[in-house]
């Protein structure tokens, strides 16, 4: 019967011990959960941002996967038979129609005037060099995320006028810039794999 009440008695001491362990842990996790600062949520032109950062990095990466010797390259030159590729881009136009129409469908959205490179969506006739098209392309980008980061409620749908003279919306001119951009990543892909080098987000897949 001592031995009994002796092991109830051990018992209750454990439970008791587990028991304030338990609080004390459950404490310290909710205050731990209320010091913790909450994820700030998405805004209009953060989300919009980020979809500029995922097609610049694509762009990005794809055009400096290209040999600066290759940057001259269309379709054209392949000669392939029953094809018409006459006349149509280089690799380094594409990338510098890419960023000029960046800067001439972003502008309007801050009112900040493009850059006079631009040339009618084509970019500088005399830029030859793969640093100056990649720095051309990513300083475009640049100018893109700063126009996206004024979006608001506010100011998302109030009629604006495109650079081409044409009514218009923040809200089409910030998007239409990555469907445009995402349209020519397309085609770069195919120049990139027509001379044998796989596109940099296709790799390891």
């Amino acid at each position: 019967m001592k031995k009994l009440r002796t092991f109830l008695l051990l018992t209750a001491a454990l439970s008791l011990a587990a028991s304030s362990a338990y609080a004390q842990t459950a404490t310290s996790s909710a205050a731990a959960g209320t010091s913790a600062s909450p994820p700030t949520p998405p805004t209009i032109a953060s989300t919009v941002d980020r979809e500029i950062s995922l097609v610049e990095k694509e762009v990005v990466e794809a055009a400096e996967a290209m040999p600066e010797n290759k940057f001259d390259f269309s379709p054209e030159k392949l000669n392939i038979s029953g094809s018409d590729y006459k006349g149509v881009r280089t690799f380094g136009q594409q990338l510098k129609h890419v960023a000029a129409s960046n800067y001439l469908i972003w502008s309007p959205i801050t009112g900040e005037k493009a850059p006079d490179t631009v040339n009618d969506g084509k970019g500088p006739d005399n830029m030859t060099a793969k640093a100056d098209i990649i720095k051309y392309l990513k300083d475009s980008f640049v100018f893109g995320h700063k126009a996206v980061a004024t979006l608001n409620v506010s100011n998302l749908v109030q009629p604006i006028t495109s650079s081409s003279g044409r009514p218009t919306t923040r809200l089409f001119l910030a998007t239409f810039a990555l469907a445009h951009a995402f349209d020519h990543y397309g085609q770069i892909v195919e120049y990139l794999r027509m001379n044998g080098i796989v596109p940099p987000a296709s790799r390891g897949q």
